[in-house]
């Protein structure tokens, strides 16, 4: 991937994307989880060439729309902050979805698809493993298998999110790159 003006002006819509999904749909419940990093991290793997390069765009996305949250925190504009401790796991953890689309490299829909749903699910069955198995303070559920099974419960609104917002951000990602890059409005990555 080339680094040109577009691909910085796609780079700065993408976090702007997040920190949008983060500010509104954040401290909401019902919509808590829908965020578009999943499925930018999944299309970094899908299209980037360059495997370590692909990591970039995904920890850049997360990271300035984190810095962005932080910011209207510490000026009372937002409910939490955007950098807390033991984030940098919800960074590796993001990092997987990248090594997924390495693997499917959108060639259709079907691998779009497939992508769409693997990625979140990998996403909420580690984040929980790692919650549930979690020390000091963060640990809030007994470390026996219930315990597990309470914290994958406790994660169900926010896997729904997670997959709703990742088949919905695919396609958009995808297309609004294209758009960008090649000026051509279509869902094709390959």
């Amino acid at each position: 991937m080339k680094i040109n003006g577009r691909l910085v002006l796609f780079t700065i819509a993408l976090v702007a994307i997040a920190t949008a999904c983060k500010f509104y749909f954040g401290p909401n419940f019902e919509w808590s989880g829908f965020s578009p990093v999943i499925a930018i991290a999944l299309f970094s793997g899908f299209i980037i060439k360059q495997k370590d390069n692909s990591f970039l765009l995904p920890l850049l996305a997360l990271f300035f729309s984190d810095l962005a949250i932080q910011v209207l925190y510490e000026v009372g504009e937002f409910k939490y902050p955007g950098f807390y401790g033991g984030q940098w796991k919800n960074y590796a953890v993001l990092l997987i979805s990248t090594l997924i689309g390495w693997g499917l490299k959108g060639r259709n829909y079907g691998s779009l698809l497939a992508g769409g749903l693997l990625a979140p699910t990998v996403f909420f069955l580690v984040s929980n493993l790692m919650v549930w198995s979690g020390a000091g303070a963060e640990a809030m559920y007994p470390k026996t298998f219930s315990g597990l099974m309470l914290c994958y419960e406790a994660g169900l609104p926010f896997f729904k999110n997670s997959v709703m917002a990742t088949l919905v951000f695919v396609p958009v990602v995808a297309m609004a790159y294209n758009l960008m890059t090649q000026k051509k409005a279509e869902i094709r990555l390959a």
